[in-house]
This record gives structure tokens, C-alpha cells and sequence, in this order.
């Protein structure tokens, strides 16, 4: 809690107690609490090495991945050879899917407010409004000519996104083997582009800026961009949003976005499947697909936890230093369970299709149910103390 307090009384503070004077607007400072000190080091790093740099190298690679299947467009049209480049979009894919499932601990903020986790996250697709649309010329036009501005002002959420290129890119876990037409080439590349300036927009949301590279990628030809002139990064660093007044608050929406995830995971990207449709589940509610890769984006996702509870760089002032501090033996307990849960995800085989009643799986959802509720209870009480 800050409190108001005269120059005298915060310099005698000052010189008796681990306490900080910052200087308001109105010449009162404010006395930060040691809890408030030490919880404001954590607020730089997590924003500047967890957050942006995953949401940066995310862009990175979906600028790659555009380029590539650019490229498989200018084969198709040409009755080339694209199979190399089949294979390196696909990679591409996997490389920037992996940045995404790593940013799932904070889809708070711009993702949430914005709609751009659902926007380049949902499944299942829609496979019937996919096929009219590939053989509607009058919108696959619009695609040619608009790109991915109408594939993100004007197609739905099951149209678009990773799925979407993901059901492109890969058949069974392999770069997909069929001749796409030109309708699939042009819709490909809509897709890729929106996904890529969605991308670009999540960093530019944290960041304040990026390069003149991705600035471009979000300008239209009238020169208007796309970026909401927001800096998330400074409204957490500087606890100065509404949501996020003190350092307490920032804190507590870090570890918030890790429990999200871990219930997301347990209870519908495993849970779902495991349980499938006899027991209230759903078989059909696959992660990934086409390419595969779910067990690796459920990895990703408890990684996301542990780069936000951790720190992605080492050295950084991180919340679990903060309940270390408090409470050795339950920032052990986390760091622990983190660590078991990504272990016990990787001995699942062949998730997409053996999930239901699998005993791996069960073990799996076990744990990461477990990492949730020592997050939400554990953990969560002592920052609110």
C-alpha cells in the first residue's frame, strides 16, 4: 500500500527502514512498502525479456514464414517445384508456433482487449465455409488484392489464424504432399500475412515501437497504420494502468496469466481429449492437428509459465525470488512441479490420436492441475498478504 507522507518523516524513514521515496506531481512522495520494492524489480525484466522478446522473435519468424509462402504462390502460379519450400514454411510454422504457445502465461492485456488470441488461435476450423470460400472468386479476389487486412477485417475467427496455415502446411504431421491450387496458394498467403501483422502488433502493443521492417508489414498503401499506439511494457514497468496501480497488482496478474494456462491445458487441451465425448469431453478438440505438434505446444505453454515465474534470462528479478524470500520451500514446490509437468508431457506418444483414456495423459493432466492449484492458492495468498 503506498502511503502520503512529508519529506521529513520519508527521510527519516529512509535512514531507519528498507523503504523508497518517489517524488508525485504535487512535490508529496510516495513511500513504496519493502513488499512494493521488491515486487517493482520484477516488473522491467519479465516485461523487456519474457514478454517482448518472445513476442518479437514470434515476428521474426511469421516474416520468415511469409516470405516463404509467398514464394510457394510464385511456384504454384509458375507450375514449379515447391517441395523445399513446402518443407521450410512448415518449419517456419513450427518455429513461430513455438514463440506463440511461450507467450500463453500473459494473454492478458493487448491479446485479451484486442481479440488477437482468439483471432490467430481458434479451432476447430470450418471446413465447409472454407471450401465455399476457395471457390467464391469475387472474395478470393479481395484476398489477391487485399490480403491479409480482409482476411483479418472480413473472414471469421475459424478461417484464419495458425490452423488455418497449419491445415495448408502440414497432412499427418508431414509438409503436405498435394498440389495446393491457386485459390489455396492466395488464400495462404492472406492467412500468413494477417497472422504475421498480428504478430508484429502484439510486440509493437508491448514495446511502443518496432522496426521499420514490421512498421511497414502494418501500413497499409495509404500509409495508415495498424498499431493502437499503446505501450503495455510502460504501464507495467511504471504500474500506471488501471488495472495495474501498484507493483502488488503486477504481480498478481503475472502469476493470474500462469494459472490461466495451466487450467487451459489440464482441463481442455489435454482434459478434452483424454476424456473424449462418452465422458463429457470432446476427441475432436486437438491443439494441433495437421502438424502434430501438440504435445510440443502444451510443453510451450508450462514453459511459458516457468519463463514468467522464473524469468527468461537468468539473473532476472523474478516473482519467484519474491516467494522464495517468503517462503523457500513453496518457490521450490513450483519450480519443481513446473519442471515435472513439462517432463511428463513429453512421454506422451502420439497425443493426436491415442489421448482418450491414455494413462500418460492422465499423469500429465495430473500435474499441470497440480501447478494450478499451488499458483492460485499458494502462491496467489502470499502475494496478497
Amino acid at each position: 500500500m503506498r502511503k502520503i507522507l512529508t519529506y521529513a518523516l520519508c527521510g527519516a524513514l529512509a535512514a531507519g527502514m528498507m523503504t523508497g521515496c518517489e517524488k508525485k506531481t504535487d512535490d508529496e512522495p510516495v513511500v513504496k512498502s519493502e513488499k512494493e520494492q521488491a515486487l517493482q524489480k520484477v516488473a522491467e525484466p519479465y516485461v523487456k525479456n519474457t514478454v517482448i522478446a518472445t513476442y518479437s522473435r514470434m515476428a521474426d519468424e511469421g516474416i520468415v514464414l511469409l516470405q516463404k509462402v509467398q514464394q510457394i504462390q510464385e511456384a504454384v502460379e509458375n507450375n514449379a517445384d515447391y517441395t523445399a519450400t513446402m518443407k521450410e514454411a512448415g518449419e517456419a510454422w513450427r518455429r513461430m508456433r513455438v514463440y506463440w504457445e511461450q507467450s500463453e502465461a500473459f494473454l492478458f492485456g493487448p491479446a485479451e482487449k484486442h481479440n488477437i488470441d482468439p483471432h490467430i488461435d481458434s479451432w476447430p476450423l470450418d471446413y465447409n465455409e472454407m471450401n465455399a470460400l476457395l471457390q467464391d472468386e469475387k472474395r478470393m479476389q479481395r484476398i489477391e488484392e487485399e490480403g491479409g487486412s480482409y482476411v483479418g477485417d472480413k473472414l471469421g475467427y475459424a478461417l484464419k489464424g495458425f490452423h488455418a496455415a497449419e491445415y495448408m502446411l502440414f497432412e499427418e504431421g508431414q509438409p503436405h504432399q498435394t498440389n495446393l491450387t491457386r485459390a489455396q496458394a492466395v488464400y495462404l498467403v492472406g492467412i500468413v500475412e494477417d497472422l504475421t501483422q498480428q504478430a508484429i502488433l502484439l510486440e509493437d502493443c508491448w514495446a511502443g515501437e518496432v522496426s521499420k521492417e514490421k512498421e511497414a508489414l502494418i501500413t497499409d498503401e495509404e500509409g495508415e497504420s495498424m498499431s493502437y499506439s499503446e505501450n503495455y511494457g510502460e504501464y507495467f514497468i511504471n504500474a500506471s494502468h488501471p488495472d495495474w496501480k501498484t507493483y502488488q497488482a503486477v504481480a498478481e496478474q503475472i502469476v493470474s496469466g500462469c494459472v490461466d494456462i495451466a487450467g487451459e491445458v489440464a482441463d481442455l487441451k489435454m482434459g478434452n481429449p483424454y476424456r473424449g465425448s462418452d465422458n463429457g469431453g470432446d476427441s475432436e478438440y486437438l491443439e494441433s492437428p495437421y502438424s502434430r505438434t501438440s504435445t510440443t505446444d502444451f510443453a510451450d505453454n508450462i514453459r511459458s509459465i516457468r519463463n514468467a515465474y522464473c524469468g527468461a534470462k537468468q539473473g532476472d528479478a523474478s516473482v519467484s525470488d519474491y516467494i522464495k524470500s517468503k517462503d523457500s520451500e513453496l518457490d521450490e514446490k513450483v519450480r519443481k512441479t513446473i519442471e515435472e509437468s513439462i517432463e511428463l508431457i513429453g512421454q506422451i506418444d502420439n497425443f493426436e490420436t491415442t489421448a482418450m483414456n491414455n494413462a500418460a495423459v492422465k499423469a500429465a493432466i495430473d500435474k499441470v492441475s497440480e501447478l494450478e492449484d499451488i499458483l492460485d492458492d499458494e502462491v496467489m495468498e502470499i502475494l496478497t498478504k
